[in-house]
């Protein structure tokens, strides 16, 4: 029986690769990448060459099995996604769930993902928290925002740059402006930058700053 490593890579600074990472998909038989021209130029950074294989939400459903299969059989295949942890709003969660069910042995290295340096960083709360994600573009949005306004534990959310004003909006429309929040972009590259301070104040911050890159949005839960 195979190992399936699930290979967590730097979500900005290359120099967040573990040794172990580099080693894994060095002496692995397979490597599965979200996309190949992505992660082709993280490998070459880094000296590996071995085989990679595309696998991602649009085609997971129809590879799992066979790669299941390899595994059963004795290979050893890394899984890795553009940027972080696989799993982690990226792909992954299938295969994972499919391997442990053929009792193939899952190991998730630790590792890069954008959601915890945003959370420390952020001066909220951090000893309990819940990860949101990114939320639904259209339907189920605004009742998931109204699900969470007695939510207690600090919330993290992904956005996009084209969205986050449209979120954080959101938010305060259901939580109140008054409530904190840490909206953190470009987390470990070289423009990375966190704007705190309440609802308001950061909706006003990036109406007069056009936002740019990936956010991590950390907002506060209710107080008692």
């Amino acid at each position: 029986m195979g190992i399936l490593y699930v290979v967590p890579t730097p979500v900005g600074n290359m120099e967040d690769m573990t040794l172990r990472a580099i080693r894994i998909l060095k002496e692995a038989d397979l490597v599965l990448a979200e996309d190949t021209r992505t992660s082709g130029i993280l490998l070459k950074h880094f000296e590996i060459k071995n085989q990679l294989m595309s696998h991602h939400k649009f085609n997971e459903h129809g590879t799992s099995a066979g790669i299941v299969e390899r595994l059963r059989a004795g290979a050893t295949i890394a899984l890795i996604s553009d940027a972080g942890t696989p799993g982690i709003s990226d792909p992954g969660f299938y295969l994972v769930r499919e391997a442990v069910n053929a009792g193939v042995e899952v190991q998730c290295l630790p590792g890069a993902t954008a959601m915890i340096p945003a959370l420390v960083s952020s001066g909220l709360p951090c000893d309990r928290f819940c990860f949101e994600g990114f939320l639904p573009q259209k339907k189920g949005r605004q009742s998931r925002i109204k699900a969470l306004a007695d939510e207690e534990r600090t919330m993290v959310f992904y956005e996009s740059p084209y969205r986050v004003v449209k979120l954080l909006e959101q938010l305060a429309e259901v939580f109140g402006g008054e409530r904190r929040v840490s909206a953190c972009r470009e987390i470990s590259k070289v423009h990375e930058e966190s704007v705190r301070g309440t609802l308001t104040e950061v909706i006003a911050h990036f109406k007069e700053h056009e936002p740019r890159g990936e956010f991590v949005v950390v907002v506060a839960g209710k107080e008692d």
